[in-house]
């Protein structure tokens, strides 16, 4: 099967960005300034990713509202138009199939944003009860970049001073450089930025006229080394088949007050009792990576794997996280080997990073 692209393919080329197959996207992982050099520029200034493989559904109708809260599990009545919310869409064990964020653009309309692999089954999700609303994958008309860093909004008012101002978890369309856009204020980097919906013809005119103002391109590395050190969860690490919201952290995801919605039942025990494991964070004393499917050991007992991990540009640190017990304590000493290495480290509260 052929990789899809980006409507910004041709611009990842011409900045010889590194090509890699990422869930069916051919995607750049990084460019010639490097990973790390990418990462830290979010950190410090700002950083343009196009994020244009992840899943657009547009949903509409006067029952919109209605399956959106029975398919995902948050509250859309705490949130009204022009806002955005995170969610989650769980399978009937009560375990999270796609997590995804939610953009109210008008008052029966609604951008859902799914993981790249998942967009189908969330489309799948709405339909199941056979409402009156229309649902259409949008996602290959469009391009989605993400202006990620502390100095993104100061870069955007040289462009449009409307989508400058768009508030954390907000969402407004607008006009940029007389392009209709959608301007969400949003991200998945653990700083302050925006996620820009363009249509897939301007897309190349926006992303030049972001780099031309001062931002630099990053690609889907540094956006991986961002979120670990943000302690974002990665659908198919974190969250995915086996894994509640209660287990990674993210009881605050669901609403079980709201009424019903699909998992709802599955959740009720655990929520009253507790999960079994939790998600924690790992810090290195080395700076030795930490690496995906590595064991977490404590008193040469195996209490479990890394999901995620690598080296944090910001700590000097290998960083991870992973499922554990919930009784075992923060600061308590874990061994985390692999096949060919091993490295002394803690148990650590997540996030690993904030911004000031």
């Amino acid at each position: 099967m052929s990789l899809k692209h980006s409507p910004l393919h041709e611009e990842h080329k011409n900045l010889s960005a590194k090509l890699v197959d990422f869930a069916g996207w051919e995607m750049p992982i990084s460019y010639p300034t490097g990973t790390l050099e990418e990462h830290r520029q979010c950190r410090s200034g700002c950083v343009t990713f196009d994020v244009s493989h992840l899943g657009s559904v547009l949903v509409e109708g006067d029952e919109a509202f209605d399956e959106l809260q029975y398919a995902f599990t948050n509250d859309l009545s705490r949130i009204q138009p022009g806002r955005a919310q995170y969610s989650h869409l769980l399978n009937d064990k009560g375990h999270v199939v796609d997590d995804v964020i939610i953009w109210w653009t008008g008052e029966q309309q609604f951008e859902i944003m799914p993981n790249a692999s998942n967009t189908e089954r969330v489309e799948l999700a709405l339909l199941q009860r056979g409402k009156k609303i229309n649902v259409h994958n949008v996602t290959e008309t469009r391009a989605v970049l993400a202006l990620q860093g502390p100095s993104a909004r100061n870069l955007l008012r040289g462009l449009s001073e409307e989508a400058s101002i768009v508030e954390r978890f907000h969402v407004s369309k607008t006009m940029l450089r007389g392009i209709p856009v959608t301007v969400a204020g949003t991200g998945y980097t653990g700083e302050d930025g925006v996620e820009i919906s363009v249509p897939k013809e301007a897309a190349p005119t926006v992303w030049n006229l972001l780099l031309e103002y001062g931002s630099i391109p990053a690609g889907l590395g540094a956006r991986d080394t961002l979120r670990l050190e943000a302690g974002l969860p990665l659908h198919g690490h974190e969250l995915g088949e086996g894994i509640t919201p209660n287990q990674a952290n993210m009881k605050w995801v669901v609403a079980m007050d709201k009424g019903d919605f699909l998992g709802k039942e599955s959740l009720l025990t655990e929520f009253d009792e507790g999960p079994d494991r939790i998600l924690r964070g790992f810090i290195s004393k080395s700076r030795r990576p930490l690496r995906h499917g590595q064991e977490i050991l404590m008193n040469d007992e195996v209490i479990g794997h890394v999901t995620s991990g690598n080296f944090s540009p910001t700590l000097g640190k290998g960083i991870a996280m992973g499922f554990i017990h919930p009784n075992i304590e923060q600061g308590s000493a874990v061994l985390i080997r692999g096949t060919k290495s091993e490295s002394e480290a803690e148990v650590t509260k997540l996030p690993f990073y904030r911004p000031e």
